[in-house]
């Protein structure tokens, strides 16, 4: 495992309601949800590579929709 690494980031309103809603459903800290969020967001951006540039979701139905995160 490497050494860590301390960052000073500039978050949006938007990114920073997201953050606080992820801590309460998680319980978790800020760092902890920002290094998950970014290992997710590495994780999507290979699953979208795979498939053109979208992500297909599937919902509990079977149903399916495709997503294209800008």
């Amino acid at each position: 495992m490497s050494d860590l690494v301390k960052a000073t980031v500039n978050l949006t309103p938007r990114a920073v309601d997201a953050l606080g809603s992820a801590c309460g459903r998680t319980r978790d800290t800020k760092t902890d949800t920002i290094n998950r969020a970014l290992v997710v967001y590495d994780l999507v951006l290979e699953l979208m590579e795979r498939d053109g540039g979208y992500l297909t979701l599937r919902n509990p139905d079977g149903s399916t929709e495709r997503v294209h995160l800008l």
